[in-house]
């Protein structure tokens, strides 16, 4: 059987480290005399006592090696826990948020998705709008280390096309986690004040500089407006949050290596050039659109269709307008870049940019084996040859990837919910983009009028894609379980 030693220990770390994060919404609301400081500090209370309850309990565990089963249990358990007690300020708070809501708004800051079930964000307390941006900075962080760290030692989904000698097994994995977390948290924290610094001298004040700076860098979407980015109608702001999302939409192991002095290390990169091409080809499309079809000037015209297109794409979910009334052609080209997502190692979800060039190459070299059948042809990936294993991985999370979006928007859809809302819930909630599409999810709206049970299938949605399908999937299937 699985020793859930190891795991207990570190989620309960976690959760002592999510403790402590509380305690800065609820010195913000005490700072601002308003009274829900102590729905935090309870919260905290709770999260710290259970956390440290789990260490101690399995303490003398410290320092065991993780099993490849351990560390599938640890990276959904791990996710789950905080998404579940993250909830608990929103649940106690004053605004009354019912489980369904509480664990829906936790669950989609923590996995970066954005997706806002409350109303009326301009009068909330400012310790839960900061509550929300700090889940989602958190998140942030969270998944770049695992991309790196963990996900390659599981190889879900091709992403041992990214394992180093340091991740060669699952015993290294923890302790050079945390070394890569330390190296990676330093440059995520500069990042972040770096835009905050930005935002703040385009004209922001402060608190909102500092929470949109955490969900930009994050590709979160969380915004302190129901306007979100909209409200504040300053094509600076755009700009800095537009380049802030592309940022965080890049490999962070390569800003590791311009620091070090590989300044070339991020255009050696295919899947960088890759992503840059696609949003520079589609910029330009929704710009030639608004122009022609919508009527705005050319400047007006680049900063909407640069921002929401890259909003999209990268997952964060920030609108500066609502990008459904442009039409079908650019309505439709939103639904397709949510599933596209940004590069591997990066804030970002979606399907991402490797896996299309490594599905690309395959497919190349099967159309030159139709034409040449004696031919030897082999698919590359950055020069290097793809190995069969990627192959075979990659084209099982798309076909996954596609189930699991269908499956969802089917039972969406039978719950009552029509077609466009369906579709769109299912492709925003699996690729943690944010908003929808439509008068009830899409950008002008919120994911507050969805039933409870929509509200927790989209929850279990999000968590799938964030975690990429095969890490919460092979949970359920029972020979996991046995000896």
């Amino acid at each position: 059987m699985i020793d859930f030693g190891p795991v207990f220990f570190i989620v309960g770390l976690l959760l002592t480290f999510l403790a402590v994060a509380m305690c800065v919404p609820a010195a913000v609301d005490l700072a601002t005399e308003h009274p829900d400081w102590q729905v935090f500090l309870g919260a905290a209370g709770i999260t710290l006592f259970i956390g440290v309850s789990m260490m101690l309990a399995t303490r003398t565990v410290r320092g065991a090696k993780l099993g490849l089963r351990q560390a599938f249990v640890l990276t959904t358990m791990s996710w789950v826990s905080i998404a579940a007690f993250g909830s608990l300020p929103f649940a106690f708070s004053e605004l009354d948020m019912s489980a369904a809501d509480a664990f829906f708004e936790s669950m989609s800051g923590v996995t970066t998705t954005g997706a806002t079930v409350i109303d009326n964000l301009d009068a909330a307390p400012p310790g839960i709008l900061l509550w929300r941006a700090l889940l989602q900075w958190l998140g942030g962080i969270g998944i770049i280390v695992m991309a790196l760290a963990v996900l390659p030692m599981l190889s879900v989904g091709g992403m041992q096309l990214f394992v180093t000698e340091a991740f060669d097994a699952p015993d290294k994995v923890l302790p050079r986690a945390a070394q890569l977390a330390g190296g990676i948290g330093s440059l995520y924290l500069g990042l972040t004040f770096v835009c905050a610094v930005a935002l703040w001298l385009a004209g922001m004040d402060g608190f909102d500089a500092v929470a949109h700076a955490m969900t930009t860098i994050a590709t979160g979407g969380y915004s302190t407006k129901d306007a979100s980015v909209g409200y504040f109608n300053t094509p600076a702001i755009d700009w800095i949050i537009t380049v802030g999302m592309i940022v965080g939409s890049l490999p962070f192991v390569h800003y590791l290596r311009i620091a070090r002095g590989d300044t070339r290390s991020i255009l050696r990169d295919s899947q960088v050039r890759w992503f840059l091409s696609i949003v520079m080809i589609c910029v330009a499309l929704v710009t030639l659109w608004i122009l022609t079809q919508i009527g705005l000037g050319s400047q007006d015209a680049l900063r909407y269709a640069a921002f929401n297109v890259v909003s999209v794409i990268t997952g964060t979910g920030y609108a500066t307008t609502d990008f459904g009334a442009w039409g079908g052609f650019v309505t439709t080209m939103m639904l397709i870049l949510m599933f596209v997502g940004g590069c591997a190692g990066s804030t970002t979800c979606g399907i991402k940019i490797f896996r299309f060039q490594v599905l690309y190459a395959t497919a190349k070299v099967q159309l030159a084996r139709l034409l040449r059948p004696h031919g030897v042809f082999i698919p590359y990936y950055n020069r290097k040859p793809i190995p069969e294993a990627v192959s075979e991985a990659v084209m099982g999370f798309f076909f996954l990837y596609i189930l699991c979006f269908g499956l969802v928007a089917m039972a969406l859809a039978a719950m009552g919910l029509d077609f466009i809302t369906a579709m769109s819930g299912s492709a925003t909630a699996i690729s943690n983009v944010g908003p929808g599409l439509g008068p009830i999810i899409g950008p002008a709206g919120n994911f507050d009028p969805l039933p409870d049970a929509a509200k927790w299938l989209l929850c279990f949605a999000m968590l799938l894609g964030r975690l990429e399908l095969f890490t919460v999937l092979v949970l359920i299937t029972p020979t996991f379980w046995r000896k």
